[in-house]
């Protein structure tokens, strides 16, 4: 992991502050790692974009600082448009997207705030959008991973890099 840190800090010129919270047992800070590089970085036929709207999306239903920062930041890098990442983190249903997209999270948020909730017509209206079943299983397993860290950075009092906060804009 020292080796993946100096990475970070070569890349983005931080080691960002989730890992760093992660560092006091090597073996969840890998497990963290490979299962948010997987489902950030690895093949699936949603854009770096689409995940990190996701990301946001969800992180905004959960009030998380820290993923509402670091995402944020990574949303206005990665649209080039400060103002998508802004509408983003404060509600996504303000933001100009494409049909798609916004299926895509208003899918993502059913999954944040009422998942018993879903029904097949729901995975049907993101067929019709153009997603096939492993897309909404990644939609759905993004959003589920940003549960669940939006969860641990709320409860440990996880603070964002303070380079997250003047990152694109």
């Amino acid at each position: 992991m020292t080796a993946y840190f100096a990475k970070c800090e070569e890349k983005l010129g931080m080691v960002p502050n989730v890992l760093k919270a992660y560092a006091f047992n090597t073996e969840k800070l890998e497990a963290f790692v490979a299962f948010y590089n997987d489902l950030m970085l690895g093949a699936s036929n949603l854009s770096k974009l689409d995940r990190e709207l996701i990301a946001v999306a969800v992180s905004s239903v959960n009030h998380c600082y820290y993923c509402l920062t670091a995402h944020g930041a990574a949303v206005r890098y990665l649209s080039g448009s400060p103002e998508l990442g802004e509408q983003m983190v404060m509600n996504y249903r303000a933001a100009e997207l494409e049909p798609a997209q916004r299926a895509m999270l208003d899918f993502a948020v059913l999954v944040t705030e009422d998942p018993a909730r879903i029904v097949e017509a729901d995975r049907q209206r993101l067929r019709d959008h153009g997603f096939s079943d492993r897309d909404i299983w990644d939609i759905a397993a993004v959003a589920a991973f940003f549960n669940m860290t939006n969860r641990m950075a709320s409860a440990t009092d996880m603070r964002p890099n303070p380079e997250y906060h003047g990152l694109a804009r």
